[in-house]
């Protein structure tokens, strides 16, 4: 099934980094979290992705064309005025990644829907470019397929940062940390859509959520796949930080890989922290 992968905002709350790159392509544990995306669902077997590139898109686009030099083994032969490249192993994933310049201040849903002829008429899959997790993909297909409306998101309640008051004529009966049951879900992203999402989508102005999700719902055609495991985006350097110590610790929820991850401390000394 076709990855649709979000990936043309500015991230300008993570403007640190993303001035120089797109929000997407900034590195934890020494790769994009993009990549991390890509690896989870190619972990369940979904390895073809539309990027829907937008801000600095050219960054996102010369970066998958030296993937492949970048993980090869390969020799460059010059002799007798022969320009010859050879490729002895490679260490590459089969994917298949189209990148799509789906405009430079196009909202969410005008970037999906210029994506709508790479994604043809069938059911697919969405997320954001800036998030990982570890839900099931298989799960969430079998959820969306058990109800028969047209999207499907994940939802995941967040552990909050404040502490808990319970009043009672004006005196604080009892103080707790905030838990995550406290909280409303939230849209983690992780969708499954079928191919009549298209059209609720309108113009390069139309915001996904919005205008789709928020019509979707007021039809019934919008369900929500509970996911009580990790989930965390990436808005700025704090999360970044914490994306980059789960993987360093090698405690990263979502990373089913064996590629090895930089310690902390090799990537201070290198100047990558």
């Amino acid at each position: 099934m076709k990855v649709v992968l979000l990936s043309g905002g500015f991230g300008s709350r993570i403007s640190e980094e993303s001035q120089f790159k797109p929000k997407p392509m900034i590195e934890i544990g020494g790769m994009p979290i993009l990549w991390h995306i890509m690896k989870e669902y190619a972990f369940f077997g979904h390895t073809e992705f539309i990027i829907c590139a937008g801000y600095k898109q050219e960054y996102i686009k010369e970066w998958f064309a030296n993937y492949f030099l970048h993980n090869s083994d390969i020799t460059f032969d010059f002799r007798n005025g022969i320009n010859e490249m050879i490729v002895h192993q490679t260490k590459m994933e089969p994917w298949k990644v189209t990148v799509v310049d789906t405009g430079y201040n196009t909202m969410t849903g005008g970037r999906l829907k210029r994506v709508q002829k790479y994604v043809g008429d069938e059911t697919f899959m969405l997320t954001y470019g800036d998030g990982v997790c570890d839900v099931d993909i298989e799960k969430l297909l079998a959820f969306h397929k058990s109800h028969g409306k047209i999207a499907t998101l994940t939802a995941v309640k967040l552990a909050q940062d404040k502490g808990v008051l319970d009043i009672e004529g004006g005196a604080v009966r009892a103080f707790r940390e905030k838990k995550s049951a406290d909280g409303s879900p939230i849209n983690a992203g992780y969708m499954v859509l079928e191919p009549s999402i298209f059209n609720y989508l309108t113009d390069d102005t139309c915001v996904f959520e919005k205008i789709a999700l928020t019509q979707l719902a007021s039809e019934g055609q919008l369900m929500s796949y509970i996911h009580t495991g990790f989930w965390q985006c990436m808005d700025n350097i704090r999360e970044k930080n914490l994306l980059e110590k789960l993987l360093s610790e090698d405690k990263a929820p979502w990373k089913r890989w064996d590629r090895p991850v930089p310690s902390m401390e090799d990537r201070k000394i290198n100047g990558n922290l």
